[in-house]
């Protein structure tokens, strides 16, 4: 699933940002194939990619991310998508370095305060490197730096992503399984999520840190993860 096509190919930074554009969340990730891309936050001028791809997304794709079809994509679907303020409303794109070419997304969404909903969806030819799970952890240590305590998600129950997000925190962790869907009420636990970003296998890119200066790479796993598009 291709998110966007705006990124340029010497670097990370879109050509246009918004007022209050997180900057120290772009960073260069080594996957465990030994592929790297490049991820940063999601911005206005990817909505046009972003449509095209949910359109042309494969079935399981689509089932991945929205346990069902896609949605009615609608300009103002995509404007709300791709308008984030940051902080309540938070995505990162992942873009391969070699051509630009978005290749996930994940976000997080409120549901009240304190509490988010947590997506990831991931190109089929990006999967099993580890890519989600470097996007759920990243997306997780920015929710804890604005005031987010807890991921809520509804996904299908062999998810290893969300599976792999449930061990970065304590023992505060519910799930109910039912005909095949899974949902999680997780709090976030700021060591133990601090401790599995530095603990990912790092790039040599040394100018290509977090906001706490960190640096990240992924081993873990992928998949995707459903929000509520219009949330």
């Amino acid at each position: 699933m291709t998110v966007s096509a705006t990124e340029e190919r010497r670097g990370p930074h879109p050509r246009v940002v918004p007022a209050g554009y997180p900057r120290g969340y772009e960073r260069r990730l080594r996957l465990a194939d030994g592929r790297h891309v490049r991820i940063r936050p999601v911005v206005p001028a990817d909505a046009p990619a972003l449509g095209a791809a949910i359109r042309a997304a494969d079935p399981d794709t689509l089932r991945r991310r929205f346990l069902g079809g896609a949605p009615h994509v609608t300009p103002t679907l995509l404007e709300h998508l791709t308008t984030l303020d940051y902080a309540r409303r938070f995505a990162l794109g992942a873009f391969d370095e070699a051509t630009g070419r978005g290749v996930a997304i994940a976000r997080y969404e409120p549901v009240r305060e304190g509490v988010a909903e947590v997506a990831v969806a991931v190109d089929p030819a990006w999967r099993g490197v580890g890519l989600a799970t470097a996007l759920l952890e990243t997306l997780a240590e920015a929710a804890l730096d604005r005031g987010v305590h807890a991921f809520s998600a509804t996904v299908q129950a062999e998810n290893r992503p969300v599976t792999a997000l449930v061990r970065l925190v304590g023992p505060d962790v519910r799930q109910s399984i039912r005909e095949g869907i899974a949902e999680f009420s997780i709090a976030l636990d700021r060591e133990q999520v601090e401790r599995a970003v530095r603990a990912l296998p790092r790039d040599d890119d040394a100018s290509e840190a977090g906001p706490h200066g960190r640096r990240v790479a992924d081993p873990g796993p992928g998949s995707a993860t459903r929000s509520h598009p219009t949330r």
